[in-house]
C-alpha cells in the first residue's frame, strides 16, 4: 500500500470496514464444531479457503512463508502458546494461533515491551493465521503467510481469562461515534507507547489502524517520531491494529512489499481522504455484494500444494 492513500471504490471500502469490524467482535464458541468432510475436495473450482480451513496442523521441517500477504501459504508454523505471563490469545475456536515462528518471536516480545513501557499485563492476541497458512473462511483477506497478526487494543486483564471470555469478550471501540478522532474515554498515552513499541521492530513493515488512530499518534507522539512512517490508515481496525512483517531474509519464495515512503505520514494531506465524508458515511450499495468464490488452489503458488498434502507435524 503505497504512503498517499489511493482512490479506492467505495464499495470495497465498504466491505472491508464491515468485514473487519464484524471479526474483531465475531464471537467464538467453546464447543466448536468440525468442518464436514469436502465432497469434492479434488474439484478445480473449489476455493483454496476451504482446503486450507481443513488443515488443523502445521507441516513439519523448517518455516516458510510462500507468496503473497493475500495468495500464500506457510511451511512450518509454530503456534503462539495460548498464554504467557504477558499475552493471552482470543477466539480459540478459530485456530488462528499459527504464524512463521519470526511473529511468534516478535508477539511475545512486544507483550513484555507492552508491560515495562505502557505499564499493561499484558496483549490480547487475535488472529495470526492458519496452522498451514493459507485463505481463511471468513474475516481476512491477507493473513496467509504467518507474517500478519492482529493486536486487540484493549490491554490484557489481570487475571486469567476462562474459556468462555476469550470467546465472548469484546474489544473496546477506540473511535469516535462520528469517525473523527479517538474516544478519550478509552484511549490512553499508554496506547500509543504499546504501537511505538510494536513500530519499532526492525522486522515490522506495517502497521494498520483506524485513521482516527493514525491521526491520534501523529498529535501526541512525543521523542523520536520517525516509527510513525509505518502506521497506516486502513478501513476497519479500531478495536485492534494489525502487525505486517516484512519477508524473512530466508523465505526466497516469500513475494513481499516495498518499504513505505512519504516519511511519517502526518501532514493533513496525508489523513484527508480517510476523513471525508464518502468514506466515513459511505452510500450503501444498491445492490447487496456478491458472494466472493475465493481463489483457487492453482491461483496459489505451485508448492502451496505441496504444503497442503504435506504430513502433519508431530506434536
Amino acid at each position: 500500500m503505497p504512503a498517499r492513500p489511493i482512490l479506492i471504490p467505495l464499495l470495497f471500502g465498504l466491505v472491508c470496514a464491515t468485514a473487519l469490524t464484524a471479526l474483531a467482535q465475531d464471537l467464538g464458541t467453546v464447543n466448536p464444531k468440525p468442518l464436514p468432510p469436502l465432497e469434492h475436495p479434488n474439484d478445480p473450482k473449489l476455493p483454496a479457503k476451504e482446503l486450507f480451513a481443513r488443515k488443523l496442523k502445521p507441516t513439519a521441517g523448517p518455516a516458510n512463508a510462500i507468496g503473497s500477504y493475500t495468495a500464500g501459504c506457510l511451511a512450518g508454523a509454530e503456534p503462539m502458546p495460548v498464554t504467557g505471563d504477558t499475552w493471552q490469545v482470543m477466539r480459540l475456536s478459530r485456530n488462528r494461533n499459527w504464524g512463521h515462528p519470526d511473529m511468534i518471536a516478535l508477539l511475545k516480545r512486544l507483550s513484555v515491551k507492552a508491560h515495562k513501557d505502557a505499564g499493561w499485563p499484558g496483549i490480547l492476541v487475535g488472529d495470526i493465521g492458519q496452522p498451514r497458512g493459507g485463505p481463511a473462511l471468513s474475516g481476512h483477506a491477507s493473513h496467509q503467510l504467518g507474517l500478519d497478526a492482529d493486536i486487540w487494543l484493549t490491554p490484557m486483564p489481570d487475571h486469567l481469562l476462562s474459556r468462555e471470555e476469550r470467546e465472548e469478550m469484546s474489544a473496546t471501540m477506540m473511535v469516535r461515534d462520528d469517525r473523527l478522532d479517538i474516544d478519550p474515554k478509552v484511549w490512553t498515552p499508554t496506547h500509543w507507547m504499546v504501537l511505538r513499541d510494536a513500530a519499532q521492530e526492525p522486522a515490522v513493515q506495517r502497521i494498520f489502524v483506524n485513521a482516527a488512530i493514525k491521526k491520534a499518534l501523529c498529535r501526541d507522539a512525543r521523542g523520536d517520531r520517525s516509527w510513525l512512517s509505518k502506521i497506516r490508515p486502513w478501513y476497519g481496525h479500531d478495536y485492534h491494529f494489525h502487525i505486517r512483517m516484512r519477508c524473512p531474509s530466508g523465505d526466497r519464495e516469500c513475494k513481499g512489499q516495498k518499504d513505505q515512503e512519504g516519511g511519517q505520514a502526518c501532514e493533513p494531506s496525508d489523513l484527508a481522504y480517510w476523513f471525508k465524508d464518502s468514506i466515513i458515511h459511505p452510500t450503501p450499495p444498491k445492490e447487496p455484494a456478491k458472494p466472493s468464490h475465493g481463489i483457487t488452489l492453482a491461483q496459489l503458488p505451485p508448492d502451496c500444494r505441496k504444503v497442503l498434502n504435506a504430513p502433519a507435524a508431530k506434536q
